[in-house]
């Protein structure tokens, strides 16, 4: 099959940041099929995400992507003016080389492509579903999602649906033999995904106010007495707590579901095992800090620390040969915090 080695190498290295990480783990038989669709996400998010072109354009520059993806992907693609209008590099060439993407995406196995269509689908929905939601925010006028269920399809969309092609493209091309009940494991994908999503959502809290999109929903939020505005002031962080960590614990459930879909895949799948646990491990770290620190302040970025990732994939690596351990490693049920029941104070 014809491919595009500097595509799938170079440029992917310096548009992915962290997830190459994982995608360099990954078997050389799904490797191209997750890289070349997180690529083409990765290009829509950058659309998305290009404030310099009015929203329209933006929106009218996903809607052709998307008719490029779902039926024309061997047919030329020019966004020249986004492209111009990026301020690194990388992001300038993965819009100039969008043609190139759609070239590879229709040389892969028409099975293939559907799930990598399907996927592309979901996620672009959701990046113009944002662009839309937000239009008029900004940071003396944020936009709330309103509930929990906004919460739940957002999630799903930029996320979720990761979890169900991820399992459906190693599926077929990995252990296609391997007899499992499908159900539960694309059920707690979904969740893995999710869970990853409501981690980046509770850690960029004070950069997304700031930008006029507030996350938690207001509902939610007026239960505890609170406005979106109010979440710009860290001192209002003790008022905030007590939803913060309900979503904290949620966040950690569905790591706990990843965890479990991690362990289910085959044993003999060590590399796979390791791309997932992965960002599970990172993710766990990232709640703790998020626990003991002001996710308010916008001073402080409450993430894991290059070093604590360097160790957590050395010592997931250094595990993988023994069951037991391994297993340890990542997050329990015993440690999914129950949410909480308490009555709410207002004020």
């Amino acid at each position: 099959m014809p491919t595009s080695p500097k595509l799938l190498t170079a440029l992917l290295r310096d548009v992915s940041r962290s997830f190459y990480l994982t995608l360099r783990v990954l078997p050389s038989a799904v490797r191209e099929q997750i890289g070349l669709a997180y690529l083409l996400a990765r290009a829509a998010d950058t659309i998305a995400d290009t404030e310099l072109v009015p929203l329209k354009k933006r929106l009218q520059a996903l809607r052709t992507l998307r008719l490029h993806i779902r039926e024309q992907p061997d047919t030329l693609l020019t966004l020249d003016e986004l492209a111009s209008q990026q301020s690194e590099d990388a992001e300038e060439a993965l819009l100039s080389r969008i043609s190139e993407a759609l070239a590879v995406l229709a040389e892969q196995d028409i099975s293939d492509q559907h799930l990598i269509i399907d996927v592309l689908m979901a996620i672009i929905s959701g990046q113009e579903l944002d662009l839309q939601r937000f239009a008029a925010a900004s940071e003396k006028r944020i936009v709330a999602l309103r509930n929990d269920a906004e919460l739940e399809d957002y999630t799903y969309r930029v996320a979720g649906c990761v979890g169900e092609f991820w399992t459906k493209i190693c599926r077929t091309h990995l252990f296609p033999k391997v007899s499992m009940d499908e159900a539960p494991l694309l059920a707690k994908a979904v969740r893995f995904g999710k869970g990853l999503q409501l981690v980046n959502i509770l850690r960029d809290l004070p950069r997304d106010l700031r930008q006029g999109r507030c996350y938690l929903p207001a509902d939610k939020l007026a239960e505890y007495g609170l406005a979106p505005a109010d979440l710009l002031d860290p001192a209002n962080e003790s008022r905030l707590r007590p939803l913060y960590d309900r979503y904290l614990a949620q966040a950690q459930a569905h790591l706990v579901a990843g965890w479990e879909y991690t362990n289910a895949l085959p044993s003999n799948q060590a590399r796979l095992r390791n791309a997932c646990a992965w960002p599970i491990l990172i993710g766990v770290k990232t709640l703790e800090k998020l626990r003991a620190g002001n996710p308010l302040d916008p001073s402080v970025r409450l993430k894991a620390t290059r070093g604590e990732v360097r160790w957590l994939v050395a010592k997931s690596v250094l595990l993988t040969p023994f069951a037991e351990d391994w297993q340890k490693l990542g997050p329990q049920p015993t440690e999914v915090a129950e949410v909480p029941n308490e009555e709410k104070k207002i004020g």
